[in-house]
Parts: C-alpha cells; structure tokens; sequence
C-alpha cells in the first residue's frame, strides 16, 4: 500500500507540474496577444498569424485579459517588459521569434534560465519526421532536464560537430546522443576529433571515412539548434580545451568575437580569416543556413558582441536569451 501511495503521489506531483507548466505558457501567449493589439495596434488577423493560432483563439485570449484586468490603460503584468523585449529583438533582427527569460538579478547566471526556456520550447517544437541538427555548450547541455521526453517516430538527430575522441561533460557527441534519447530517436555523430591537424586529413576523413553521408544530411535539416561561445572563453576547459591562447589572441587581433560550432566570426557575422576555420570538423556555416527553423540559444555579458555577429553569420528564426542580454543587444544596436 506504500507503495501504491508512493506512486499515486508521483503521478500527482507530475501531473500538477505539467499543470503550472501549461498554465505558464498560457498566460503568456495570452499577454503576448494583448500586447500586440492594445500597444502594437495590430489586426486580430494578424496577431493569429504571427502566434499560429486561429482568430478565434484570439478574440478568447483577449476577452480573458480584459476579464483578468490585465488590460487597463496599459498592460499589467509582470510578463509586460519580457513581452516589450521579445517584440523588440524580433523587429530589430527580422526574427520569426523572440523569447526572453526573466533574471532574479541582473548579474545573474544567466545559463540556467535561458536553458529552462530552451527545453520548455523544444518540448513543444519538435515533431515527428524531423531532422534536427544540433550543436553543443553548456546551455544546451543545461537545457536537457527541461525538455519533456516522448517519443517521436522516424526522429533523427545529427551533430553538427566532431569531439567525440574528448571525454567530457560538456561534448558534442553526448549533448546530440542524449538529445536523441529524449525523444527516442537515432543519433548520427561525427566520429572525429572537433579540430583536426591539417586540410588534407579533413578532406580524408570525410571522403574516405564514410563522414560524406552525414553531412549530406545537414542539406536537408528541418532546424538547427546552435548556441555560440564568446571569444573570451574559447580556451576554456568546458569549451573542450582545442584552442590555445595564441590562437586565440590571433584571432582576436583579426577581429573575432565568438564562434558558432568553431568558426570564429566577426562583428558583422564574417568568418575571420584564421587557419583553424579550414581545419574545424563540422557542417559548414551555409548549410545551417538551409534550415527553415535555425534556433539560437545563449546569453551573458561576454557574448553580446558574438551574439550581434550571429544574428548575419547565421541569420536565427528563433532566438532565446535572458533579458540583460537582450537589453544590451538592443542598446548596442541603438548606440551604432
């Protein structure tokens, strides 16, 4: 009887998390619908487009912010500046969508909110039939815990990436197989080193090593999800150690400021002109860009400038970051 208590209990627990869960993203569909009709003076038509969801829908969801009191003269809620942020980054940056996550405090790490919003919004974004190509770093890895397993037929997940020779926590190889766990679908790796010695082993081990196949693959992805890293950190342990801090001061001098899956870019989203771009063993860049969905996921003080960088080099859909972050793209985009 214990037991059977124990696991009454457990089911009940689940389910009320799924509840609040549920009624989170609800309420902020909800303020988010409102915002655009009673700030942004759009159409209801419009807003339905924007949202996917019908204008039926719409004309609910405002009746019930009008009824909460949500709605006044202005919008109260505590979700009104996120919403305020989010619609901005979408303007500024031509993004499908924004979503920002709120900080305790603004130094804050903001790692794990942005990795809670991550995994909240890959639960409900992948589908069966997808291919996903998936990049690696600690939000990412991070975000894990906060997707919702289920299973998915006929899924495929590939890495973006090599590393898998590196036994660590924060590894391409173990964020992508662990990715394709959660969903109960089959992992592609890239079974080499993430930066090789020269042109001609790269060129070798993916003509003569049966690795064509899988980038063929990034030809035909469905999304991509990437975060970057900033140049700062880039020969830090849990950035996986392959650059050395020569390299990385060349690269600054040549105006890098972050990489996406090693490629070291500049501000204005130009790959720099560096030997290690030619030895990185991952998809190239104008492949992810094939992608119709091409998610990025980061944030914090060192990576506004490679964050800016990205928004050409990879030109996201979807971007998710916290609300520092995002105040700070938006006033360096301000300041020119």
């Amino acid at each position: 009887m214990a037991r059977r208590r124990q696991i009454d209990e457990g089911r009940a627990g689940a389910e009320a998390t799924e509840q609040v869960v549920s009624e989170s993203r609800t309420d902020r569909l909800r303020i988010r619908a409102a915002w655009m009709y009673f700030v942004e003076q759009m159409t209801q038509n419009e807003i339905a487009d924007v949202l996917g969801v019908g204008r039926v829908t719409i004309v609910r969801m405002l009746a019930e912010a009008r009824s909460r009191n949500e709605v006044k003269i202005t919008i109260e809620s505590e979700l009104s500046e996120i919403v305020r942020l989010e619609r901005a980054l979408e303007r500024t940056f031509g993004l499908q969508q924004a979503l920002v996550a709120p900080l305790t405090a603004p130094n804050a790490d903001p790692i794990p909110a942005i990795s809670a919003k991550t995994g909240i919004f890959l639960s409900d974004t992948m589908k069966s039939g997808m291919r996903v190509g998936v990049g690696w770093g600690r939000t990412l890895f991070s975000s894990l815990p906060f997707i919702s397993a289920k299973s998915l037929s006929d899924f495929k997940v590939i890495s973006l990436l090599g590393g898998v020779g590196v036994a660590r926590r924060y590894n391409p190889a173990e964020f992508a197989w662990r990715f394709a766990q959660v969903f109960q679908g089959d992992g592609y790796l890239i079974p080499t080193p993430a930066v090789v010695d020269s042109v001609e082993t790269k060129i070798a081990l993916v003509e003569r090593c049966g690795l064509q196949e899988i980038f063929e693959m990034a030809d035909t992805l469905d999304a991509v999800l990437l975060s970057i890293g900033g140049i700062a950190s880039a020969t830090t342990f849990y950035r996986g150690g392959f650059l050395k801090e020569a390299e990385r001061e060349a690269l600054v001098s040549r105006g890098a400021v972050g990489d996406l899956l090693f490629h070291f870019f500049d501000r204005n989203g130009d790959l720099v002109d560096h030997p290690i771009n030619s030895l990185v063993m991952s998809v190239d860049v104008d492949r992810l860009r094939k992608a119709p969905i091409r998610i990025l996921t980061s944030g914090g003080e060192e990576k506004i400038e490679a964050l800016l960088g990205a928004m050409n080099l990879i030109a996201p859909t979807i971007l998710i970051t916290d609300e520092e972050t995002a105040k700070r793209m938006l006033e360096a985009v301000s300041a020119g």
